[in-house]
């Protein structure tokens, strides 16, 4: 599973940082970690949430599909900041969301203030994406952007098992408030951010281009297969990290934690090995590597949803994650490739919205089948 969005708008530096190398590469990457955790953060701890709030679990997966719907607003408006403030205005901005955030979700006694603190989380943590990626842009080799991706997959998947945890521990809300943890680097980042000035003349996903830009988009070649495959790997994925563990514990008895410890592993897994997937997809060109995609992601469904053994929902989750972090890597190129540089950012920025997309339509999706 990967919860990786596009990087803003280039920023000039004025003031040098002067910040070791591997420390350079490594903040953006912890920074975005937490923030992904409040995607799968919630759900295994959404029984107990329903049980408090005296809602159904259906309307329990709110707390989920809110935090995706969050993110699909939040990154254009984030980027737009990047794009007028700099990366260090996103990241004072993105921590004060945070704060917000989650103070509306540890307050709510109700099911509409915790979804409308989740939310507003979600945009704090879009931001927060934003930022990373502007500041991993810095580096010319690509390098850093690679491990800041990587930093949000592992935040992702690892927010399973977090998430069950902190529940035990200290209740369902903490579950829900994972993202917070990403302060505990922001003055760090705020110091990586330096003084930087905006480029002018530059698209950004949050710039406002008018509907004949975006449609214009839409209309090149490849871009539209690019993303509606991305649409579906997402949903897909978001969908089994919703249902997959709930559907494995009632097999095996296990508890939230086990349960949100295997399934982490399982989906970190298959995210890590996406790498190999990426590194295949130009020896086996464009149409092979999609149809390969496909087929994984829909694999992965039938096994997660319909095998009766535990362990093949385990292997569904893993091949979910691999197949979604894969699309991502292989797919962002070929649905960019035939645009020209001044639309780079947004055609970046409306592809990850299809992923966004699929975070928010998957939970929603899997509990109504459930219900």
């Amino acid at each position: 599973m990967t919860t990786s969005t596009a990087p803003a708008a280039s920023t000039v530096p004025t003031t040098p940082v002067r910040t070791p190398r591997a420390w350079r590469a490594l903040l953006p990457a912890l920074f975005v970690a937490p923030a992904s955790m409040g995607v799968s953060g919630p759900s295994l701890a959404l029984p107990d949430a329903a049980r408090e709030l005296g809602v159904s679990a259906g309307s329990a997966a709110w707390l989920m599909t809110a935090f995706g719907v969050g993110m699909a607003v939040g990154t254009p408006l984030l980027s737009a900041t990047a794009g007028r403030r700099g990366p260090g205005g996103t990241v004072r901005a993105s921590g004060a969301l945070l704060v917000l955030g989650s103070a509306l979700v540890l307050a709510a006694g109700s099911l509409p203030l915790a979804v409308a603190g989740r939310a507003v989380e979600a945009v704090g943590a879009a931001g927060v994406t934003v930022a990373a990626f502007q500041l991993a842009g810095r580096d010319g080799t690509g390098r850093t952007s690679g491990i800041v991706a990587i930093g949000s997959a592992v935040g992702g998947t690892l927010g399973l098992f977090a998430g069950a945890a902190v529940a035990r521990a200290a209740g369902w809300q903490a579950a829900l408030v994972l993202p917070l943890l990403s302060l505990l680097v922001l003055l760090p980042v705020l110091r990586l951010t330096g003084r930087a000035t905006p480029r002018t003349g530059v698209a950004t996903p949050g710039a406002a281009p008018g509907v004949v830009r975006p449609l214009d988009i839409l209309r090149t070649p490849g871009f539209p297969a690019a993303a509606g495959l991305m649409l579906a790997l997402s949903t897909v994925n978001f969908a089994l990290l919703y249902a997959a563990p709930h559907r494995f514990s009632a097999l095996t008895g296990w508890s939230p934690v086990r349960t949100g410890a295997v399934a982490a592993l399982a989906a970190l897994t298959g995210a890590l090995l996406s790498w190999l997937l990426i590194r295949l997809a130009p020896r086996l060109g464009t149409r092979r590597t999609r149809t390969l995609l496909a087929a994984a992601s829909a694999t992965a469904l039938l096994l997660a949803a319909l095998a009766p053994w535990p362990v093949a929902v385990l292997l569904g989750s893993g091949l979910s994650a691999l197949a979604t972090a894969g699309g991502q890597g292989v797919l962002t190129g070929a649905a960019t490739r035939g645009l020209g540089e001044e639309r780079q950012g947004l055609g970046i920025g409306l592809f990850n919205l299809a992923f966004l997309t699929g975070v928010a339509a998957g939970p929603a999706l899997a509990a109504a089948v459930a219900a």
